[in-house]
């Protein structure tokens, strides 16, 4: 069996749900501080996740959707400033407790940190998303937790590229075997595939009914002793002891071909 060395954790949807009610909202905030007529519906903005990155969906939305009246080119030279509002609004989002890691997620990495197994963090949002995230969910030592945080910051490709699971690896040393990836979504596990890793796929709202045949294990979340988890399906679904309610290293090693 393959030693585990390293978890390597995506961000949105992974970590935490932020989609939905973090970056959506923060999203139609700086449109209306612009004073943009846009509006990102729950449904749009699932249509919208398609596309990874934020500036990209912005981008998507000028082109597909957005009224431009001649002023096409103008709207999408506004990109980097409403996507820095929006960061901004999220971080005072994060700032308010308006958002919590996703069921079993602490638990994990604690564990994790006491088995030595190594951990990393590879997302194609920004940095200070990241931060804003672990220091509103997490103790105060927590950046320290993770060795490499990849994010848009150091990484231009967005996922399915595999570029910022290979920045990752390649900093940390490791050959992908020896590594586990977390992801929710299908343009992770392209990405999380296409690097030569192991994926654990933790759904959610979104991402629900989309295929995940080649995850080693589906998941509707980590799971926590008084909230099992719900195993959706996986190449190595059988690996999952009988009665099992959490992802845990010991099982987490049975899934490393």
């Amino acid at each position: 069996m393959t030693e585990l060395t390293a978890f390597i954790f995506d961000v949105d949807g992974t970590l935490a749900d932020t989609e939905r009610d973090g970056h959506r909202v923060a999203f139609n905030r700086a449109f209306e501080r612009a004073g943009l007529d846009w509006h990102w519906s729950v449904e749009l903005y699932g249509e919208l996740l398609q596309i990874t990155g934020g500036k990209e969906r912005m981008l998507y939305y000028i082109d597909h959707y957005a009224q431009a009246d001649g002023a096409h080119e103008k709207l999408r030279a506004l990109v980097p400033e409403l996507h820095a509002d929006k960061t901004r609004i999220y971080e005072q989002m994060m700032e308010e407790g308006g958002i919590s890691l996703r069921p079993g997620v602490e638990r994990l990495l604690r564990e994790a940190r006491e088995a030595g197994i190594r951990l990393a963090i590879a997302t194609t949002t920004t940095r200070a998303n990241v931060i804003a995230l672990l220091a509103n969910t997490l103790p105060p030592e927590a950046e320290s937790w993770f060795e490499v945080i990849a994010t848009a910051d150091e990484v231009e490709e967005k996922k399915p590229s595999p570029r910022v699971y290979e920045y990752v690896l390649e900093h940390m040393g490791l050959p992908a075997e020896r590594c586990l990836a977390f992801e929710d979504s299908m343009n992770g596990i392209r990405a999380t595939l296409a690097a030569s890793l192991t994926t654990i796929i933790t759904v959610n709202d979104y991402t629900r009914d989309e295929d995940y045949g080649e995850a080693a294990l589906v998941l509707d979340h980590l799971g926590e002793p008084d909230w099992p988890f719900q195993v959706l399906g996986g190449t190595r679904k059988d690996l999952v002891p009988p009665g099992q309610s959490c992802m845990d290293v010991a099982l987490a090693r049975k899934l490393l071909p």
